[in-house]
């Protein structure tokens, strides 16, 4: 908390275009509509992704101010399929749903709900819990394989992405049910609580 707001301020001292890729982070997967929504700052550029698309499409967006966005003059930048109609209709719709369907609503209550739960697994075995929203990781202890859990993970159901080698990620759809997500952690301390023995 805080780090954003102090890119904003660097940026604006030093003169500095802020970029902000929210690929990932953007569009209610952390909670909020865009993840620097959390601090309350303006990015000069976002980058927008994934989501926007509604898991239909190959869609992207870039938003800017015009300050910057006038600085490109016509014929200095091109793409094939910039502006793609089905493309933009297909955001179009996904943005509406997003916001009908109060999807960042439901990632921020529910998220809360997952590391809550998810912090009353074993310290030894899970030392950190951390996320914003629907996209969350746990961090296991070194000597347990986050592999070989995720692998246990998946014979009782539940999909969830290894990296590092020993962090667990998280991030289960928008759509997710508060039942889904209690069964979620009951199958996580299943998984870790066998696999700690």
């Amino acid at each position: 908390d805080g780090y954003l707001k102090a890119v904003r301020d660097l940026c604006t001292k030093y003169n500095v275009l802020w970029i902000a890729d929210e690929v990932q982070t953007g569009l209610a997967r952390t909670g909020k509509r865009v993840a620097v929504d959390y601090e309350n700052v303006r990015p000069d550029i976002l980058i927008l992704g994934k989501a926007l698309s509604g898991g239909f499409y190959p869609v992207s967006g870039v938003l800017a101010n015009d300050s910057v966005m006038l600085c490109i003059k016509p014929g200095e930048h091109g793409s094939t399929y910039g502006g793609n109609p089905l493309g933009c209709r297909i955001a179009l719709e996904a943005l509406k749903v997003l916001e009908e369907e109060k999807l960042a609503e439901n990632a921020f209550k529910l998220g809360h709900i997952l590391r809550d739960e998810l912090n009353k697994l074993p310290k030894d075995v899970v030392t950190l819990v951390r996320g914003k929203g629907l996209l969350n990781a746990i961090v296991i202890n070194e000597k347990f394989d986050a592999m070989k859990i995720c692998l246990k993970l998946r014979d009782h159901g539940l999909l969830a992405k290894p990296t590092h080698g020993h962090i667990i990620r998280l991030a289960p759809p928008l759509v997710i049910t508060e039942p889904q997500i209690r069964e979620c952690v009951e199958i996580l301390s299943k998984v870790i609580l066998n696999h700690k023995e």
